[in-house]
């Protein structure tokens, strides 16, 4: 297998690894909660919290990722995710410790996706880079499929506690495949200056804003199908669907960022507004709106972050992990707020507001990510200048 091979089954791996526990609590909810005792809102705040813990992380850990390593830092995430596992098997034996636990693999999260971003930079060659980000992006339904199968094949059969000990061996045994630190792709140091911090701060936002919107889909979408009279056979069906097409987005978004030679913020602004009309379908009654709406928000909507994290490193090539260490504190940010806020808006005002508000929300988002864009090329103007000035 090349080096670049071996970079990207090391860093989908280690996404995969990292973003287990939190998705494993959510495939096994009924089985957890019938022991512990807590309801859907108790499983709510706990994924609203990993989330705000993890926004919280996002800048510490950028910096950690580039003072040592992807290698180190990947190794890092790993175990720390194969601990959390074991220990929520052997002490989650209320509620308020279950929380404690998994929120201690906030960090092994925000480390996992931040190292696997430098091992992509360093080792995938320049003209498969973007493809590389798809797939990378690929391991959060990949860890989502993993918690599925687990509810069947381990939870039902021999207790959902076993099926944390099986995810601590598997991360475990990913150490075998985690990224190395070895001689990559030659970098500059990052000058003071050189990293566009207002600009991406703006994109963070940005993605913020659309991770809010977005993050409403694979929670929501059941419920509010449900509550306009589909049958809940057919919503789950949707959002399979859904789902099916937001994984092959993500690749394909990857691929064609391979044959343009820029533009790919602008892309992304553009699949945010048709991903806004997708949300606006979901407040339409019916089927219809409901399957269109879902192959929108999820195939536009929610399949465009492995592109933008593909742009900012391709813009910020010295400091990749840094500089979207800064975006995924919006996008961290956004999983915290978004479930919340559409939560309380669908209770007081229905399904349809929620979703319109949402809409709005990701149009917002849109036009964010063209200003930061703009303030990216603008950045890039005066840096060419000066260097033709000294």
């Amino acid at each position: 297998m090349t080096e670049g091979g071996r970079a990207v089954v090391g860093a989908v791996t280690t996404t995969t690894v990292s973003v287990l526990p939190v998705f494993l609590t959510g495939g096994l909810a009924v089985q957890i909660a019938a022991e512990l005792g807590f309801d859907p809102a108790g499983l709510g705040l706990v994924v609203a919290l990993f989330f705000g813990v993890s926004a919280l992380a996002a800048l510490p850990c950028g910096w950690l990722v580039e003072r040592y390593g992807s290698g180190t830092t990947s190794r890092i995430a790993v175990l720390g995710a194969a601990a959390v596992m074991a220990a929520v098997a052997a002490f989650a034996r209320s509620y308020p410790a279950l929380v404690a636990i998994l929120l201690c693999s906030a960090w092994c999260n925000v480390l996992g996706q931040l190292s696997s971003n430098l091992t992509l930079a360093r080792y995938v060659p320049a003209h498969r880079l973007g493809l590389s980000f798809g797939i990378k992006q690929a391991a959060i339904p990949l860890a989502t499929l993993l918690a599925g199968l687990a509810v069947p094949a381990v939870a039902l059969t021999f207790g959902w506690r076993w099926a944390y000990v099986i995810g601590s061996g598997l991360a475990l045994a990913a150490l075998l495949v985690a990224p190395r630190d070895s001689v990559g792709r030659e970098q500059t140091p990052a000058a003071p200056g050189e990293r566009a911090t207002a600009a991406l701060s703006v994109i963070g936002v940005a993605a913020g804003l659309a991770a809010a919107a977005s993050s409403a889909l694979g929670i929501f979408l059941v419920a509010s199908a449900v509550d306009r009279g589909v049958e809940a056979g057919t919503a789950g069906l949707v959002l399979t669907l859904g789902s099916v097409v937001g994984l092959t987005l993500r690749l394909v978004h990857g691929w064609a960022a391979d044959h343009r030679a820029g533009g790919h913020i602008a892309v992304v602004a553009a699949s945010l507004v048709l991903g806004a009309g997708g949300l606006a379908l979901l407040a339409v009654p019916g089927t219809a709106a409901l399957v269109a709406g879902t192959v929108l928000g999820f195939g536009l909507g929610w399949a465009w972050p492995g592109l933008l994290q593909f742009a900012v490193v391709r813009l910020n090539p010295s400091a990749p992990a840094a500089a979207t260490s800064i975006v995924q504190v919006g996008v961290y940010g956004g999983g915290f707020l978004g479930p919340v806020g559409f939560g309380f808006l669908a209770a007081q005002l229905g399904f349809p507001t929620a979703w319109l508000v949402g809409a709005v929300t990701m149009l917002v988002a849109a036009v964010l990510m063209v200003l930061g864009r703009r303030m990216l090329v603008a950045h890039q103007a005066r840096r060419s200048a000066s260097a033709i000035a000294s």
